[in-house]
């Protein structure tokens, strides 16, 4: 039975909880990985290789994953998602070959398919239809705050050996899976999974990527990969761009990042759930694709540290609302399919995480404004996209 965010703050705080600490043992890693790079003798194509493995494994192991979250369940698709993680930091921390690390990054992407589909579909198995905007408001701020704390905890504890954040990032992934274990219970009933994993064994990698051009599901599908694909494409030359055209140090980027990544949870925590009940996804979807284009291109005239804090804090607003806005749709036009409908946004959302850093990259090399540019004309099109997005192709015309 569906409770109220109240009724369910437990529940919520453990799923929470595993989200942040998944994102929390990502974002430990970064500021170790020169070093690593360094005392190993790897070169930049092989670190380069290290980040593409883990979106490919994560593309495409989302499907399989999401069709497990209806079939087996979601919270053992949460446990053993935690300790795939844990296993895949443990053996970065032990590897001493190259081998090794690639091993690990593919088990990181595969618990990162494992655990996101499976959290979101528990928060919207046990949340209201009112409820729910808030509680994915709840879970993206969960995300954001894991990546904003955890490359400086990371460089703290990096101090006491370059290998420690990886084990410290394992020792906690295992304590999420022995609490999750012990505090969860499965919301799906064995009639429910039964059901469910009848519909999941008549399907397949290929008929789920057809069904997700089903009308209520492409377009939103459709706007989750320009998402990824323009803001990982503006994320990945942030630095870059930031660096060469002003001349800011790392303290300076560092900073900028940071600020406007407490900015969007402030705003999620707060205000994100209270925006959909006002205006309703679709629109707020629309206006943080305006905002976006709008800030991707006065990104590229700006100059000085606190104009390009304000334009930075607002377009990764933006983006942080854009995401939970997404995710809710979905999660109420899913009905009984949310496991699958979650994993799909997990294979688009890396989809475009994969091409939109190699696109960025390749345009920066051309023209440092060029990926900026890039980002705001991908974020038209999925403006424009939304104009075919028909009310009645809303799940119980539950967005205004």
């Amino acid at each position: 039975m569906k409770k109220s965010i109240k009724q369910q703050k437990t529940v919520l705080v453990i799923l929470l909880s595993n989200i942040f600490i998944a994102f929390l043992g990502i974002g430990l890693v970064i500021p170790v990985m020169p070093s690593i790079m360094t005392t190993m003798g790897l070169s930049g194509k092989t670190m380069g290789y290290l980040v593409a493995v883990f979106a490919v494994a994560q593309l495409l192991m989302s499907p399989i994953a999401g069709r497990w979250v209806d079939r087996i369940g979601r919270k053992k698709m949460i446990v053993i998602g935690l300790f795939i993680f844990a296993i895949s930091e443990l053996i970065f921390g032990l590897g001493t070959h190259v081998y090794l690390l690639y091993i690990s990054r593919v088990l990181g992407g595969i618990s990162a398919a494992f655990i996101m589909p499976a959290v979101t579909a528990y928060i919207a198995d046990v949340t209201t239809m009112e409820d729910r905007p808030q509680a994915m408001g709840y879970l993206s701020a969960a995300i954001s705050t894991g990546f904003i704390i955890g490359p400086g905890i990371g460089g703290f504890i990096a101090e006491y050996g370059i290998r420690l954040p990886f084990f410290f990032a394992a020792g906690i992934a295992f304590l999420a899976c022995i609490m999750s274990i012990f505090i969860l219970k499965e919301t799906l009933t064995k009639e429910q999974i039964t059901e469910l994993s009848a519909q999941s064994n008549q399907s397949s990698f290929l008929g789920d990527m057809r069904r997700s051009l089903k009308p209520i599901y492409f377009i939103a599908f459709l706007i989750v990969f320009v998402l990824a694909f323009g803001l990982s494409a503006y994320e990945t030359i942030f630095s870059l761009f930031s660096d060469h055209k002003f001349g800011f140090s790392p303290k300076d980027i560092a900073a900028i990042i940071t600020i406007s990544a407490i900015f969007g949870v402030v705003v999620q925590v707060f205000a994100f759930g209270k925006m959909v009940e006002k205006i309703g996804e679709k629109k707020l979807i629309q206006l943080c694709l305006i905002a976006g284009v709008v800030l991707a291109v006065l990104s590229t005239m700006v100059s000085g540290f606190w104009l390009v804090l304000g334009v930075t804090c607002l377009i990764f607003l933006a983006f942080d609302l854009l995401r939970p806005a997404l995710t809710s749709y979905l999660s109420k036009a899913a009905g009984k399919e949310q496991g699958y409908v979650a994993g799909m946004n997990s294979t688009y959302t890396s989809l475009g995480n994969i091409v939109g850093p190699a696109m960025g990259g390749l345009l920066f090399d051309i023209n440092i404004n060029y990926p900026y540019l890039f980002s705001a004309v991908v974020m038209f099109v999925g403006l424009a996209i939304t104009v075919w997005w028909k009310e009645k192709e809303l799940a119980g015309g539950f967005s205004k």
